[in-house]
C-alpha cells in the first residue's frame, strides 16, 4: 500500500504552565459559574492543569479532543475572561428597537392583562406577537404584575410628610434608645363573614357563607418596639369608655415611662373625655393626619390577623371565629413573632412614592 502523500503524525499536544493563582481560580469558578457550559470548559482547563493526558480529560468532560484543543486556545489567548465568554447566537426581537418607548408607554398607562398589552404594543409598534410572546417579553423588563393599592382620596401627602420627619420619627427614635414608650392606637371590627383568599388548589375552592352580623369589637394600642400588644374588646360599640380604659392599662404599663400615643381621628378618641384621661395619667396623645391609615402601624397587624386565621376559613359559630382571632392577637410576642418584626418596621409607604392613576 502506498502511503505517499498521507501526514500520519498526531496532532500537536499544547504546552502550558499554571500558577497557583490560575489553579486556585479555575477550582472555585468551575463550581461557583452559573452557566454549565462554562463550568465544563473551566474543568477541562483544570485537569489540563493538573497535567492529564488529552484523551483521559476528554473522557472525563465528555468532549472531543478538537473541543478540548479549542478550549485551551482560548485560555491562552484571553485567560479566564475569554473562557467564560458565551457566544451563543440569540435571535433579537424586533420589539427591542422599541423597548423604551413601550415601557414608558405602559408605565405612564398600566394595562391589566396581556391582552390588552398586546392590543398596545401593536398601536405602538404596529408588530403583532402572540400572548405567551408578549408576556415574555414584558418579564424581561421593569414592569411587574402587581396589585393596585387603594390612596385615600382626601389623604395630604404633604401633612403626611411633615408629621412624619417633625414628630413620629423622632418619638420613634427615642424608643429604640429605650428613653420613651411609643403606642399606636386603633379599632378592629371582625364581621363574622367569608373572607376570601387565594389558595394553591386544583380546583377552585368554596367556603361556607355564615349568616348574621355578629361582629368582635378590638380596640388596641401596638407598642412599637417590643410589638406587645395590650386591646380591649367587646361585641357591642366602641366608646370613649372603651379608650379610657385602654389608656388606663396603657399608663399601667409604663409604670411611670414618658409614654407617646399615636392614633387617628374617630370620635370616640378625639374628644374631651379622652384627653383628659390621657392628661391625668400623664399620656401624651398625637393624632395622626386626617386619612393616614399608611402611618398607623397597628393597621398592619390588623391585616396580618384576617391573613392569618381569617382567609378561606369558615366558622359554624361566633364562639369559633371569635376564639381564633383572640387566640391569634394574644400570641403576637410569641407565636408570631418573627413574622410580626419582619412587618412592623418602621417603614412607612407614603403616597408620593406610588404611582396614581387618578384622572
Amino acid at each position: 500500500m502506498d502511503y505517499i502523500g498521507l501526514n500520519l503524525r498526531r496532532p500537536t499536544v499544547i504546552q502550558m504552565t499554571f500558577s497557583f493563582e490560575e489553579i486556585a481560580v479555575l477550582a472555585h469558578e468551575r463550581f461557583t459559574h452559573p452557566h454549565p457550559f462554562v463550568r465544563r470548559k473551566l474543568e477541562a482547563v483544570l485537569l489540563k492543569a493538573a497535567n492529564l493526558p488529552h484523551q483521559k480529560i476528554c473522557q472525563l468532560c465528555g468532549i472531543g479532543g478538537n473541543t478540548l484543543r479549542s478550549y485551551l486556545a482560548e485560555y491562552q489567548a484571553g485567560g479566564l475572561a475569554q473562557l467564560k465568554a458565551l457566544r451563543f447566537y440569540r435571535p433579537v426581537s424586533k420589539l427591542e428597537a422599541h423597548r423604551e418607548s413601550v415601557q414608558a408607554e405602559l408605565a405612564l398607562h398600566p394595562v391589566a392583562t396581556i391582552k390588552h398589552a398586546r392590543r398596545r404594543i401593536f398601536e405602538l409598534t404596529g408588530i403583532q406577537r402572540g400572548l405567551t410572546q408578549v408576556r415574555r417579553w414584558l418579564g424581561r423588563g421593569p414592569l411587574k404584575r402587581r396589585k393596585v393599592g387603594m390612596v385615600p382620596a382626601k389623604a395630604d401627602p404633604q401633612k403626611q410628610a411633615t408629621f412624619l420627619a417633625e414628630k413620629l420619627t423622632p418619638r420613634l427614635q427615642e424608643a429604640q434608645a429605650g428613653q420613651r414608650l411609643v403606642f399606636f392606637v386603633d379599632a378592629a371590627h371582625f364581621v363574622l363573614q367569608p373572607f376570601l383568599g387565594f389558595l394553591w388548589c386544583v380546583k377552585r375552592v368554596f367556603i361556607k357563607a355564615p349568616s348574621g352580623r355578629q361582629r368582635l369589637n378590638v380596640l388596641g394600642a401596638l407598642e412599637a418596639v417590643s410589638h406587645r400588644l395590650i386591646m380591649v374588646r367587646n361585641e357591642t360599640y366602641i366608646t370613649a369608655a372603651s379608650v379610657c380604659e385602654l389608656l388606663g392599662l396603657i399608663a399601667a404599663e409604663a409604670a411611670g415611662r414618658p409614654v407617646t400615643i399615636f392614633q387617628d381621628n374617630a370620635r370616640y378618641q378625639h374628644c374631651a373625655l379622652v384627653e383628659s384621661c390621657a392628661r391625668q395619667l400623664n399620656l401624651h396623645l398625637e393624632f395622626l393626619p386626617s386619612y393616614s391609615p399608611n402611618l398607623n402601624l397597628i393597621e398592619r397587624l390588623w391585616k396580618f390577623v384576617k391573613k392569618q386565621c381569617l382567609y378561606s376559613e369558615y366558622y359554624a359559630t361566633f364562639a369559633a371565629f371569635k376564639a381564633a382571632i383572640l387566640q391569634c392577637l394574644t400570641q403576637t410576642h410569641e407565636r408570631h413573632k418573627a413574622d410580626l418584626d419582619t412587618l412592623l418596621t418602621f417603614n412607612f409607604q407614603t403616597f408620593p412614592d406610588a404611582q396614581s392613576m387618578a384622572a
